[in-house]
């Protein structure tokens, strides 16, 4: 009964930090496709999901979408194992200055 109760309450950690990341990720790929790369930094800088492996973050841009995907492995003990992620795509705004 106890190890059922541990993976329910794992898998919803796992649940609740992919959210997270999804969000992040979205918020970074809104913000790096206006060109405010320094408010994206402090939006990565300011994840803190409680793992000892960090958020580590992959970008690509095809055609006028700029997509972002965060990696972390957030938990500790048996579930270090696993890695979440979360993906968020923006289209790219050109300005004229």
């Amino acid at each position: 009964m106890l190890i059922v109760l541990v993976i329910a309450v794992g898998s919803i950690m796992l649940a609740t930090h992919r959210l997270v990341l999804s969000s992040a990720a979205a918020e970074i790929a809104r913000l790096e496709a206006r060109g405010d790369v320094d408010s994206a930094a402090a939006v990565i800088g300011s994840l803190a999901l409680g793992g000892d492996h960090g958020v580590r973050a992959y970008r690509s841009t095809a055609g006028p979408v700029h997509c972002v995907v965060l990696r972390a492995a957030p938990l500790g003990g048996a579930f270090s194992a696993f890695e979440v992620a979360g993906r968020g795509c923006a289209a790219v705004s050109v300005v004229d200055r």
